[in-house]
This record gives C-alpha cells, structure tokens and sequence, in this order.
C-alpha cells in the first residue's frame, strides 16, 4: 500500500513539473501584469472584438490552431461554460490557413462562444507557444491564470 502511495505521490510530482516547465515562457499571473490588448476581427462577420469589450468581467482568452488535435477535444468544454454563462469566453485561431478552415472547426464543434482571427502578432504578445493555450484575465484586465493543454469543464471553472 506504501508503495502505491509513493508512486501515486511520484507520478503528480511529476505532472505539476512538467506542467510548470511547459508554462515558463508564458505571461506572468502576478494579477499586476496587464493582458496585451488585442483588437481582431470576429469570424464569419469580421466586426473587430477588442479586450476592452470584456472590461469589468473575468474572461478567458483561449489559443488554438484548427489543425490541434487537444484543442478540439478541450473546446467543447470551454463552449458549455460559456453557453451556460458560467464564465466569459473568446478564442482566438492561430496558425490557420484560411478563414474557411476555422468556420468548418468550428461548425464540426458547434461552438458558439466569439471566435477571433488572430496573427503573429498576438501570439507573440501572448507568448503562446503551443496549443491551446488560455489566460484568465480578471476585470481590470489583469492576468490571474494560465495554462497550456486540455481542461475540462472543472478544470477550467477552478481557474475562473
């Protein structure tokens, strides 16, 4: 019993190094370190949604690329968080090779939260690096959170 105790503690020591290796490069969560302003165009209407649009509520900025194989399994759950309004949600598609490939990922996950046309740019502010990558932004748009891979529903409404 002893020894499956130590592997257990073993094998979670293990999860949160890694976890925190992955997430050395990314934005700090200090909550002093402001979220880079973004201004994109939505998809399918190309309306611009900027970071302030989101001011005085907690938001999360979820990165993806529609070729990821996570993203499409960890989007679901960001969507039923959104749909049942327990959290602020926005993603944003990089790495993509056209509009059309991020409208037939996101009707193939009926996902219904904004979806934002990012670039280079952003995912060089946001040091995302791989995919998905989310921040939380709190109401002064302060990051408080991040994270890097899947997360489920409880996952992501312990982060908020």
């Amino acid at each position: 019993m002893i020894k499956i105790l130590i592997q257990i503690a073993v094998a979670v020591a293990v999860f949160f190094l890694f976890s925190a290796y992955q997430q050395k490069d990314m934005l700090s969560t200090s909550g002093t370190q402001p979220a880079p302003y973004f201004s994109l165009p939505q998809l399918g209407n190309g309306e611009r949604v900027s970071l302030t649009s989101f001011q005085g509520r907690k938001l999360v900025v979820y990165f993806f690329a529609p070729w990821c194989s996570v993203c499409r399994y960890s989007m679901p759950n960001l969507n039923k968080l959104y749909e049942t309004q327990q959290l602020n949600a926005v993603a944003i598609a990089l790495d993509f090779e056209n509009e059309e490939q991020i409208k037939n990922f996101a009707r193939d996950l009926d996902l219904s939260f904004p979806i934002l046309l990012g670039n280079s740019n952003i995912a060089a502010n946001y040091k995302v690096s791989a995919y998905p990558s989310y921040y939380v932004v709190d109401e002064n748009s302060n990051i408080i959170q991040r994270d890097m891979g899947y997360s489920s529903e409880l996952g992501l409404r312990l982060r908020m």
